[in-house]
């Protein structure tokens, strides 16, 4: 799921000339990579391989399962999922760290230069929820309410998490285009999700004669990517305000998407303010997306 999640991004970005190709990508299913010294890669993501890095990492480095081993330097973000991450005493990464439901190992002489985020396991993620939910909720409600609350939340962890690794920049500049034209931004938003609500209602009324159907699919994965990328800036949003309100100028994109997504998870507990945080949420979310074209130009059209 997460793989085609990622590949209807990617596709999505370059149909619209928004990311150059990359030559030194690293996809793997269950593939042990080695990275050796002196050799350079620009991103590696790995489902259930063993990762060594010898050499140097341009990007970042994303595992679910297996294991991570560096010896080498990392440039942005190492993630892992369920994944054992080992940082040698001649590791470098002059980004973040974090490890959800995994194993971290920091050996004596490694370098961080981001923060840390570690999670050993689920409870550790769950016991975030259930000190801040028992004031909204009764006893009787919160087990299931709980448990869908916690999947929806650990999903949108691990989509942010993600997209936050591979497009940084863009959710950035997304971000700050929502202060200087939020307006403009709430306004596109609206007007994006009536016609797009319209576009839906006719490609379903097509679809009873078959010909609505491609386009309805169309439509719908069109609308998952921009309320994944949307989302995501303004955890970002809400996470750097938060990070400015202490005072700190230096700020992590990882750090800020997992603040504003905490903040967001918790303010969604509460009675109808959630139902109107989520609403007026999708209206800016569509509208920085259609107006920053997804985080790279203020504009669709330039004059040359």
């Amino acid at each position: 799921m997460k793989n085609k999640i990622l590949f209807v991004l990617i596709l999505l970005f370059l149909i619209s000339g928004s990311i150059p190709l990359q030559s030194q990508q690293s996809f793997t299913l269950k593939k042990d990579i080695v990275v050796a010294e002196g050799e350079v890669q620009d991103n590696i993501v790995t489902f259930g391989g063993v990762v060594h890095i010898n050499g140097r990492v341009k990007e970042g480095v994303i595992a679910f399962g297996g294991e991570v081993i560096i010896t080498g330097e990392v440039e942005d973000v190492v993630l892992g999922f369920g994944s054992i991450i080992t940082l040698e005493p001649t590791a470098r990464i002059r980004g973040d760290v974090a490890s959800i439901g995994g194993t971290l190992i920091k050996k004596p002489g490694c370098i961080v230069d981001g923060d840390t985020i570690y999670f050993k396991s689920s409870e550790d993620i769950t016991k975030l929820f259930e000190d801040g939910l028992r004031g909204f909720l009764s006893v009787s409600l919160i087990p299931l309410l709980l448990i869908i609350k916690l999947i929806s939340v650990f999903i949108w962890f691990l989509l942010a998490l993600l997209i936050t690794a591979f497009f940084p920049r863009q959710i950035s500049y997304a971000s700050a285009q929502i202060r200087k034209s939020f307006w403009p931004i709430f306004g596109t938003g609206f007007l994006s999700i009536i016609i797009f609500s319209g576009l839906i209602i006719l490609s379903a009324l097509l679809s009873l004669v078959l010909i609505g159907i491609p386009i309805l699919f169309a439509l719908i994965i069109i609308g998952f990517v921009i309320k994944i990328f949307g989302r995501v800036t303004l955890f970002y949003f809400f996470g750097e305000s938060l990070i400015n309100a202490f005072g700190k100028s230096k700020i992590s994109p990882l750090l800020a998407v997992v603040l504003g997504l905490i903040l967001v998870s918790f303010v969604s507990f509460i009675p109808v303010v959630g139902v109107l945080l989520t609403f007026v949420m999708s209206i800016i979310g569509w509208g920085v997306v259609i107006r920053t074209k997804f985080g790279t130009t203020e504009k669709w059209f330039k004059r040359g």
